[in-house]
């Protein structure tokens, strides 16, 4: 396995999260909402200039910034 920053995947790809960088502030939100290393993540789907990118996440879907997915390293399937 191969490891990528989030925004690097294609929609119907999964991985899992090994690290989650980032400014203090929103490393706090994406706690909230479930980006924690160890848990299973897939692409749904991109928007056609690549921003929003939506993810699902812990059984529930995630709308993130490209800045924000670029931050998120996954070990890619």
């Amino acid at each position: 396995m191969t490891v990528k920053s989030l925004a690097e995947l294609s929609p119907g790809q999964k991985g899992r999260i090994v690290k989650v960088k980032g400014g203090k502030g929103i490393l706090g939100r994406l706690r909230d909402m479930g980006v924690v290393t160890g848990s299973d993540v897939e692409v749904e789907r991109v928007a056609p200039l690549g921003d929003p990118v939506e993810v699902r996440i812990k059984g529930y879907h995630l709308a993130l910034r490209r800045e924000e997915a670029a931050g998120i390293r996954v070990e890619a399937e």
